[in-house]
């Protein structure tokens, strides 16, 4: 029976992954006429109907008054930043570069967990974040290629939302998850509102339903990944992420003629390596208090992606189900 529910979690949280590589390849094209920053406001614009229905069947939060505001306006300035600058780089830089440096998130918050969080990382995770970051160096290859607008672009992306999750760690217990979903949603809208009158550029009614296409896809990827966890161990889903890889080489491949390059291959194998020995390590029982990879939830937070930790907070219905 866990056999066939770890199966079952797997397969939901595989399908999520070709769910949002999709959604990524949508706002890569849309990203070769518009600038991130329109894109990024009308996938907000059109999240919001989305995102409103799902926090009106929560009663229990009424209201929006954050218990931390300054933690929750710096996750909101993380948040805006990893949106923006994730679908820059989805725009300019190869699908599979663009996933294999976003792989290092999960690397990212482990370190951060120690500062933020009181964590203390052993010996064997700080040698696999160690290995990860130096197979993101090798992406990168400084000396060898220019580093560019996107390179940079994605690197900020992880960074960011790596500070975006630790903070709903630090805070998420006692701050309302209504809260924390609604913000960042707010903050991607204002921010780039405001930036909207200096990049905007007519769109046709056809870019237009790609930016609500943008807006579902990553909603449907997010519930997957909630049923997922809800069927199946952590430490056999969270690996899954990885499998976004080889939906970018297909991708990349077939619809921008895009191919990986020995560096890419090589980065990606040691951060993965590292990721899920990380996974390893972390489900140990009693290795460690906090879970960086594990519960990290494969993607950073974007308008259209929310954190499925905190979407299963304010829906009862789906607490039930993929058990």
């Amino acid at each position: 029976m866990k056999s066939s529910q770890n199966l079952r979690g797997a397969l939901l949280a595989l399908i999520a992954m070709g769910i949002f590589a999709t959604h990524d390849v949508v706002v890569k094209t849309l990203g070769a006429s518009y600038s991130a920053f329109q894109i990024v406001f009308f996938a907000a614009l059109l999240s919001f109907p989305l995102v409103s229905v799902i926090l009106l069947n929560d009663g229990r939060e009424a209201s929006l008054k954050p218990r931390h505001p300054w933690w929750v306006t710096l996750r909101m300035v993380m948040t805006v930043i990893t949106g923006v600058s994730a679908f820059y780089a989805f725009s300019v830089l190869p699908l599979a570069q663009v996933y294999v440096i976003l792989f290092s998130t999960p690397l990212l918050v482990t370190i951060l967990a120690i500062p933020m969080l009181g964590e203390r990382v052993g010996l064997h995770r700080w040698a696999a974040v160690i290995a990860g970051l130096i197979g993101v160096i090798i992406v990168m290859r400084p000396g060898q290629a220019a580093l560019s607008a996107g390179h940079i672009a994605a690197i900020v992306a992880a960074v960011t939302s790596a500070f975006a999750s630790v903070i709903v760690r630090k805070i998420g217990s006692r701050e309302r998850s209504v809260v924390l979903l609604l913000f960042p949603m707010i903050g991607n809208f204002v921010a780039t509102g405001l930036a909207l009158p200096f990049v905007y550029k007519p769109m046709p009614i056809e870019h237009l339903g790609l930016m609500g296409v943008i807006a579902l896809f990553g909603l449907v990827a997010s519930f997957l990944v909630i049923l997922s966890y809800r069927a199946a161990e952590a430490a056999i889903v969270a690996p899954m992420q990885y499998s976004q890889i080889l939906w970018a080489t297909a991708y990349g491949y077939f619809l921008f003629g895009e191919e990986l390059d020995q560096p890419t291959v090589i980065g990606a194998g040691i951060i993965i390596a590292s990721g899920i020995y990380i996974v390893f390590r972390e489900s140990r029982k009693g290795a460690a208090s906090h879970k960086p990879v594990t519960e990290t939830r494969m993607r950073p937070e974007t308008v259209t992606t929310p954190r499925s930790s905190l979407l299963l907070k304010v829906l009862p219905f789906w607490r039930g189900i993929g058990r």
